[in-house]
């Protein structure tokens, strides 16, 4: 059984074509003449034609040899393009960031980052996709996303997690300042009119379920009075007097409405872990690898800044495992 034409041997074809002569063909690609016409010879072989009428004054295509001179062209420009589109995603000269996060992320931490990366690597397109946890964990897990900045806890089937990048806190959310002044117990929140975010996710959302919970373990219910699928939403009926929330304290730090409404932790305090995820076994592209590093980064300044301080995130060491 023969072998299939190598790329060596089409462009070898393609500039004794080009050039009407081995010699001149040789020349061009900087190779010994019987090199090339071995090369040649084996492709004619390959394909079990003569693509060559020789003369003593210049080569002439034979009808096959005329017929394979475009698929020829073909493969080896898919070849050189091949080749460019990995070296440009390698040296962040083009490629994709494929990177999906939780919804509310892009309140404070994706407008500083993507402008900081398009700023660094102009040339990379950046597709972010803004989902709940549970459905950036399929789309990573499926391959259709190469990363993404999840909630813990997370379905971890065919996924690699890192320990936690960002921590937040989760805090209760009013707009009278009276309701605000001493840290709310689950029991309290089973007493308030309460506005819940994530209605499309309620089943799988880290939060809904950490309250169960916690209202099982102190024997009551946790009932929203309204249901709506962002914090920001939340927020601003929270803001207008509908009822209480709860949030994540990044997202009522960067709410245009804050000077709004009034917070305070829970009893006890109730973290947010977040952490990176790909797929088991699978490889990040050089861009998203860049993206990942810098959103680390931007995670491990506001860390700094977060009421859960006292407990910074291992940012570092996580990244390190994950990306190695």
């Amino acid at each position: 059984m023969s072998e299939g034409p190598t790329l060596r041997q089409l462009r070898y074809f393609l500039r004794a074509v080009e050039t009407g002569s081995f010699s001149a063909a040789a020349a061009a690609e900087y190779v010994a003449q019987p090199s090339l016409s071995d090369q040649i010879r084996r492709l004619e072989r390959n394909i079990g034609s003569q693509l060559f009428t020789r003369t003593n004054r210049r080569l002439q295509l034979t009808d096959v040899g005329k017929l394979i001179v475009p698929l020829a062209e073909n493969t080896v420009r898919s070849a050189d393009d091949l080749a460019a589109a990995a070296r440009a995603a390698r040296t962040l000269a083009g490629g994709e960031v494929s990177f999906g996060t939780f919804s509310s992320a892009h309140r404070y931490l994706l407008a500083p980052l993507i402008t900081e990366f398009r700023a660094l690597h102009p040339h990379v397109r950046v597709r972010i996709l803004g989902l709940n946890s549970s459905e950036v964990a399929d789309s990573v897990r499926t391959g259709a996303l190469e990363a993404g900045l999840v909630q813990l806890p997370v379905d971890d089937q065919n996924l690699t997690v890192s320990k936690p990048v960002l921590i937040d806190e989760v805090v209760f959310v009013t707009a009278d300042p009276a309701r605000a002044v001493t840290p709310k117990t689950i029991t309290d929140l089973s007493e308030c009119t309460l506005i819940l975010s994530e209605a499309h996710w309620s089943s799988d959302d880290p939060l809904r379920r950490g309250l169960a919970e916690r209202a099982a373990d102190a024997g009551v219910q946790i009932e929203p009075a309204v249901e709506v699928e962002f914090q920001s939403g939340a927020l601003e009926l929270a803001a207008h007097g509908a009822g209480d929330t709860l949030a994540s304290h990044f997202i009522v730090r960067s709410y245009d409405g804050a000077n709004r409404v009034n917070w305070v932790s829970l009893d006890p305090r109730y973290e947010e872990r977040f952490a990176f995820i790909t797929r088991a076994g699978g490889g990040i592209s050089p861009a998203t690898r860049r993206f990942m590093q810098l959103a680390a980064r931007h995670m491990a300044a506001l860390n700094k800044h977060s009421l859960a301080a006292n407990n910074p995130a291992e940012a570092p060491s996580s990244l390190t495992s994950l990306l190695d």
